[in-house]
């Protein structure tokens, strides 16, 4: 459930002590030292053109060192409360699905990052902050660097935590050519169950 642009007061924390600790608030995104994407739009229109994300979709994607996608899905996120647990949960099944994990390296050398399309405007939301946090621990869990989180709404879309954005491509807006997004190889295609938490709806 989204609950809106989150206020700064202590009542912000007035949901249960577990569900807090799986929220990341914009600050501690911002202090979590995210890398940078060097060419933000050219990999939310590569994403978009590929897996065309509605509503309730988020597309986990994961980028080699010189920003080149290497493996990405989409799904649908079911109707629930924003719990990052359960968004953990789901993004560590897509990421095992569809590239092996780097958890013998020493140091991270991949990337994933998060795009999810939702209803509402650009501003920070508890269901973002969820999503951060399950986005952040999926990362660990695989062994990747956690990069970006990407909203896309009616209005555009934008980086989270770095005020980046644009209104192309948008929630409503037909895909881009893909040759548009020249860096991007096609991802491959996956298979494989659905998670209980949340239903998948495409993989490339």
């Amino acid at each position: 459930m989204t609950f809106g642009f989150a206020p700064s007061s202590a009542a912000s924390l007035s949901t249960s002590a577990a569900s807090a600790h799986r929220v990341l608030e914009p600050a501690e995104w911002a202090a979590a030292g995210i890398p940078l994407l060097r060419n933000p739009r050219e990999v939310v229109s590569g994403l978009h053109a590929r897996h065309h994300p509605k509503p309730t979709t988020a597309v986990v994607a994961v980028l080699d060192p010189d920003e080149r996608l290497r493996a990405s899905a989409s799904f649908i996120r079911r109707p629930s409360s924003a719990d990052g647990w359960m968004f953990r949960n789901a993004v560590l099944a897509q990421l095992r699905r569809v590239i092996p994990h780097d958890l013998r390296r020493r140091t991270p050398v991949r990337t994933a990052v998060l795009l999810y399309c939702r209803e509402g405007d650009a501003r920070w939301t508890e269901e973002d902050g969820a999503w951060m946090w399950g986005l952040r621990d999926a990362c660990t869990l695989h062994g990747l660097r956690c990069g970006a989180y990407i909203t896309l709404t009616r209005d555009g879309w934008q980086v989270l935590g770095e005020g980046r954005g644009g209104r192309r491509p948008s929630a409503d807006s037909p895909p881009e050519p893909l040759g548009t997004a020249e860096s991007l190889p096609p991802a491959p295609r996956t298979g494989g169950a659905a998670s209980d938490v949340l239903r998948r709806a495409a993989a490339r």
